[in-house]
């Protein structure tokens, strides 16, 4: 990052002899303010960072006038070094202060110096920005003053232990942890006894792996969020424990490098913040921070909010009439896409239209699609890029494209039983746009749905016939892989829908910016489509076109409100006329078909995706029951969830005057409400949806 600074330098007695004192800041960023010898503090307007004479930090929070350590003195940025030892006791000697301004706006850049007894010299840069209060961007340096060469084996940046609710000691923590797993778990849920999770972004088993960089833990009143700012993925941890003191979270990397005298190592951009709420407002000032740094998720157009059918209700083994007949009924309900799913190919790799089903290969594909169109429908085409079958011609002619580890093996993809291509290969890159070219410049699809776990995240590549400067290639130039995909579909056809649903896993960062169309991939739960929602509004924007995905996953199959309430994409897999299967069937009966043409119809009268998701207004994990908020056009809408109710809602964002309050799924009024007068005692079950109508 460049960034124009003028600097002072002085001694530590110097600059704690001369500087401001903290608890007197205004609503600027503050450059330093001491309290007693060997002894800082630095920060802005909402958040404080105290360090002791070793270098030890804690971190205080800032409201209305208040100032209250959330954490103890941790030794918080620390070096290990061979053995597992850490050199955390640095004693604190020399600071600076200057301005800074770039990417991220003006601000105060601090710069704390100290010596281990080992010979460390410890550089803690701080940075504090005006439009970003409440966060501290860190970097920090190690250089061998020894005589000897010092082997180092990893660092760890921001490690806190969040200390309890003062007011409300016994309601525990929540977190949100940013890592993918193969059991598919939940991205947000509360902490209980002797949970640990490492939050390790590389790979977690075969094909689970990938995520976003941050890691959040938050009680009642206070939250902390750590993560890196790289512009690249790294293989970064952030493991987030129970403790007895509280809830515990770091970010942490392996660097394995021997330091020789006079040598320095570096670490990533790192972040820490303070926050109240839930994660979601860390999460939402992450991603303004990564936009600032030229990595954003497009704006998306009408095409992506726009309501799905899926063929996957057929599976693999559909046939043309059995899509082909759907469509009309898909149209009458008022659907605006048609998805083609697995089973079009013969197989992951070679990519070749199924004869079986298209008897004349391209012929055949290209009438489908004329075919989805005389419906009144736009086509996507199911894909899953980077997975090869045993067997393929391609893995009998191309063997080096695979993804190899260190030992020679290759990567498993777990549901096709395939292996894993490397996405930083030049063949692999080549094969893959022209496969996206006759996609939608040949076949006429206006859209693709990327699908599969193993999009979200590779091993390192040894493959020497790759020839990469480093292993970690493979991994950092996956989102380079994506973005080829993203802008040759784009080119082709500007309108076009890249849809990438990675199959559990929590979504890679770093590919956000090459998707218009993010689903809750393959959801578990209800709770999983409208945490993955609230996260994705965060990662994304604010009128992101998240998808719930089909609702067929949802609780009961039918739970349309998880993803209509929370400004979701509405979509479905449904059978109809009939459905082969003997059991697991989606068949769109008599009592469903108003079921679903009554939601449809909802989501198209009030497209909530394209307002304003308000994810600060409510804490997912403390406030019962579990609300979302989305403003739109003036008007604000509540989504209630619980399994059953009975006691007053909260309607909070409300502005002046007074709103007419409407259930707009029973077509009910419930009174009116004004920000000085805003809850309404109700019972329901398992969802409500609110419209607050200005008067």
């Amino acid at each position: 990052m460049t960034e124009v600074h003028s600097e002072r330098r002085r001694t530590l007695l110097q600059w704690l002899a001369g500087s401001a004192v903290a608890s007197g800041m205004g609503a600027g960023v503050a450059v330093a303010a001491p309290e007693a010898k060997n002894v800082a503090r630095i920060g802005d307007a909402a958040l404080g960072l105290e360090f002791d004479g070793q270098m030890r930090t804690r971190l205080l929070a800032r409201q209305g006038g208040a100032t209250v350590a959330v954490t103890g003195f941790h030794a918080s940025e620390r070096l290990r070094v061979t053995g597992g030892r850490w050199i955390d006791g640095f004693a604190l000697g020399e600071q600076a202060v200057d301005r800074v301004d770039g990417p991220h706006g003006a601000g105060v850049r601090h710069r704390l110096k100290g010596v281990s007894k080992d010979g460390v010299e410890k550089t803690v840069t701080v940075t504090f920005y005006e439009r970003h209060p409440g966060l501290a961007l860190l970097r920090v340096s190690y250089r061998n003053n020894g005589q000897a060469a010092l082997p180092v084996e990893a660092w760890s940046n921001s490690g806190y232990t969040l200390l309890p609710a003062r007011r409300a000691p016994g309601r525990g923590f929540w977190t949100f942890s940013g890592s993918s797993h193969a059991d598919r778990r939940d991205w947000v849920q509360p902490l209980k006894d002797g949970f640990e999770q490492r939050n390790f972004m590389g790979m977690n088993s075969s094909d689970y792996g990938g995520g976003t960089p941050v890691a959040d833990v938050w009680q009642p009143e206070h939250g902390i969020a750590v993560g890196h700012l790289d512009t690249v993925p790294r293989l970064v941890a952030l493991p987030v424990r129970q403790v007895k003191a509280g809830a515990a979270l770091a970010i942490e990397f392996d660097q394995a490098v021997v330091l020789q005298p006079g040598q320095e190592l570096a670490t990533l951009d790192t972040f820490v913040t303070v926050h109240t709420g839930d994660y979601f407002a860390a999460l939402d000032r992450y991603r303004l921070l990564m936009a600032e740094r030229g990595l954003a998720a497009p704006q998306a157009g009408e095409e992506s909010y726009e309501p799905i059918w899926c063929a996957w209700g057929y599976e693999r083994d559909f046939t043309i009439p059995l899509m082909t007949g759907t469509l009309a009924k898909a149209r009458e309900l008022g659907l605006e896409w048609a998805v083609l799913d697995d089973g079009w190919q013969t197989n992951e790799g070679d990519w070749k239209i199924d004869r079986k089903k298209f008897a004349r290969g391209d012929e055949d594909m290209k009438k489908l699609v004329d075919d989805i169109h005389g419906a009144g429908l736009k086509a996507r085409l199911w894909l899953a890029p980077l997975a090869a079958d045993p067997g393929t011609d391609l893995l009998h002619q191309h063997t080096d494209q695979l993804l190899l580890d260190e030992n020679g093996a290759p990567q498993f993809v777990t549901w096709w039983n395939a292996l894993t291509l490397c996405p930083a290969y030049g063949p692999v890159i080549e094969q893959t746009r022209a496969l996206v070219r006759k996609i939608i410049g040949e076949w006429g699809y206006e859209g693709l749905k990327l699908d599969g776990q193993h999009l979200n995240g590779v091993a390192p590549c040894h493959n020497p016939a790759h020839k990469h400067a480093r292993p970690e290639e493979s991994f950092e130039k996956l989102q380079d892989f994506w973005k080829m995909v993203y802008d040759t579909a784009r080119e082709i056809n500007p309108q076009a829908v890249v849809e990438f649903c990675p199959c559990g896993t929590s979504y890679a960062f770093h590919t956000l910016p090459y998707t218009n169309q993010a689903p809750s991939s393959d959801p578990l739960s209800s709770w999983q489509v409208r945490h993955k929602g609230k996260t994705l509004k965060a990662l994304m924007g604010p009128s992101a076109a998240y998808a719930g995905d089909h609702v067929e996953l949802s609780d009961g199959g039918d739970d349309f409100a998880s993803t209509v309430g929370i400004g979701a994409v509405v979509s479905t897999k449904f059978t109809w006329p009939e459905d082969p299967k003997p059991k697991d069937s989606y068949l769109l009966t008599a009592v469903k078909e108003a079921k679903w043409r009554k939601w449809i119809g909802i989501y198209k009268d009030k497209m909530l995706p394209k307002g304003q998701y308000r994810g600060e207004l409510y804490d997912i994990g403390f406030d019962k029951p579990e609300t979302h908020a989305v403003e739109k056009d003036g008007r604000l809408y509540y989504a209630f969830y619980a399994k059953a109710w009975s006691g007053q809602v909260e309607l909070r964002g409300l502005g002046n005057g007074r709103y007419r309050v409407r259930d707009y799924v029973e077509d009910r009024d419930l009174g009116e409400v004004s920000a000085a007068s805003n809850k309404l005692t109700i019972g329901f079950e398992r969802a409500l949806l609110l419209e607050a109508i200005p008067v």
